[in-house]
């Protein structure tokens, strides 16, 4: 473009944005914005969505004062590449190296933070941010304040960064007449945990009314689940003492504040695969001066691709004016806007996810390539390399999936057990499941003849998105993502070669210490 053409592009950039923002009275008419993101809670274990043994008075709080949205996926479950999606608003597939976990995250893509800087926003995060990996000296999600710690946690694997006081910190530093988007990103309850922490703090196995089938019911199971219990309990109290500590302030009637998480529960053939169970998010948000009819639900679905544009439309920045590669997700105001009985919104029956290459353990730093659809009550997912193994190969030791005593238990079922051919096991080409009868996606359609002309069109639906998309996949190019861009860290390239040759010893992804995990630290 040469050094002329490049300012002639950042004057009319930051015209266009001058004039995005023009119909808006004053900056503090814009509302703040409070992300609460838990790292790795299933959408099942919130008190508001029908859980038993996972108290969330707080967060319960929100959807009963807003609107609990109970059909979010995330179009990658996996902890970097699904908060890549929601700080750019595009799919995994079109975000280059940044479809995989521990990526070097690509310069080109801006995120919906530094954007909302450029427009005048107060923009900082706490915990996790944007990670696991490089984001090449950029603040994907503002400036860090975790500094202010804690001494003795709940439990041993909970993080001591002290969250509420961080997020106060901020506010006391912030320019006050501008409006503030602050990102609270809890590193609960991510893996490591505390073993029977649940049991320490007076939960007993028996409250819980069920274990999914593809898990034994074992008590080592439940125990693991009784302290994820502990840990989403303490992202909630988190949640309940950011929105105090608003309301002391008096910002909580012009914040949003939406609560989620970045992917599922870190149990085996839940996180980093696109399961319902996986990708199904809880979704939550309050805003009173902003969102009408408050207390309803929102039952139609919603891709983390819609959040980026949500938060653009609420600052008044257009595609244009905001500098990011264009969003393939459509705004919420509308829903917030809405009402009880609203008409459904077109376009809104159908999400897509996948995903590319997650942890370590196949040779030539192979991932496990998927495409998925999910229609209706219907789920279609495409393996383009049925012949891997999804969770890293067993010589390695699984590591596409997290240690656990979970996992453990399923390690000792042995091959012949369903629940260690539905963890672990090989799938097939093609999988299909009705989710309205069978959210644990156990039993596949796929080859049953009733459903021959339904797959074929959800196939031919997926593909061709894909395709509008430019998913590299559909362009017979699928082997870029694997090959064209190494894992960050030095201990992750070729690991699976240097393992088998005696050069490494094993090492898990969950060895890793919560500060590794730290927005590419």
């Amino acid at each position: 473009m040469g050094k002329q053409g490049g300012i002639v592009k950042l004057l009319f950039t930051g015209l266009l944005l001058v004039l995005s923002l023009r119909g808006l009275a004053s900056a503090a008419e814009r509302p703040n914005i409070l992300f609460c993101i838990a790292d790795d809670a299933s959408f099942e274990h919130f008190g508001i969505n029908g859980c038993s043994w996972v108290n969330t008075p707080n967060i319960d709080k929100v959807a009963e004062q807003g609107i609990n949205f109970t059909a979010v996926y995330t179009p990658n479950p996996k902890c970097a590449p699904s908060r890549s999606v929601i700080i750019t608003g595009r799919n995994p597939w079109q975000l280059e190296a940044a479809a995989n976990h521990w990526p070097i995250f690509p310069l080109k893509f801006k995120s919906y933070p530094e954007a909302l800087g450029e427009a005048g926003y107060e923009v900082a995060f706490t915990g996790k941010g944007w990670g696991p990996g490089s984001t090449q000296g950029r603040n994907l999600t503002g400036k860090k304040y975790s500094k202010i710690r804690i001494k003795n946690p709940p439990a041993s694997g909970i993080s001591n960064v002290e969250y509420t006081r961080n997020f106060e910190k901020f506010l006391t530093e912030r320019d006050a007449s501008k409006p503030f988007a602050f990102w609270f990103g809890c590193h609960e309850p991510h893996r490591k945990y505390e073993y029977k922490s649940g049991a320490r703090l007076g939960k007993k196995v028996g409250d819980i009314d069920k274990v999914p089938r593809y898990w034994p019911d074992t008590k080592e199971v439940r125990h693991d689940m009784l302290d994820y219990a502990v840990e989403v309990e303490y992202f909630d109290r988190h949640v309940g003492s950011h929105l105090e500590l608003l309301e002391r302030e008096g910002l909580l009637d012009n914040t949003l504040v939406i609560v989620t998480s970045d992917n599922g529960m870190p149990f085996p053939r839940v996180k980093g695969h696109p399961y319902h169970h996986s990708a199904h998010l809880p979704f939550m948000a309050m805003w009173k001066n902003g969102i009408n009819d408050s207390g309803r639900t929102f039952d139609q679905f919603v891709s983390f691709t819609d959040l980026a544009p949500t938060f653009m439309e609420l600052a008044g920045i257009s595609q244009e004016a905001s500098g990011m590669e264009p969003w393939v997700g459509r705004s919420l105001v509308e829903i917030f806007q809405g009402h009880r009985g609203m008409e459904p919104i077109s376009g809104r029956d159908t999400v897509l996810m996948g995903r590319e290459r997650n942890d370590v353990g196949r040779p030539n730093e192979w991932g496990y390539p998927v495409r998925a659809i999910r229609k209706g009550d219907y789920f279609y997912i495409h393996n383009f390399e049925p012949t891997r193994w999804p969770c890293g190969n067993p010589s390695t030791g699984f590591l596409d999936t997290d240690a656990s005593p979970t996992m453990q238990a399923i390690m000792d079922a042995g091959e012949s057990a369903d629940v260690w051919k539905w963890a672990v096991g090989k799938r097939p080409l093609a999988e299909l499941y009705d989710v309205s009868k069978d959210p644990e996606c156990i039993n596949n359609l796929a080859l049953n003849p009733e459903h021959t002309e339904r797959m074929k069109a959800m196939k031919q639906e997926l593909f061709e998105r894909l395709e509008q998309q430019g998913d590299l996949r559909m362009l017979g190019k699928g082997e870029w993502y694997e090959r064209e861009n190494i894992y960050w860290l030095e201990k992750e390239r070729n690991y699976y070669s240097r393992f088998m040759k005696g050069e490494v010893g094993p090492f898990r992804p969950d060895s890793y210490l919560r500060s590794d995990l730290e927005d590419g630290k």
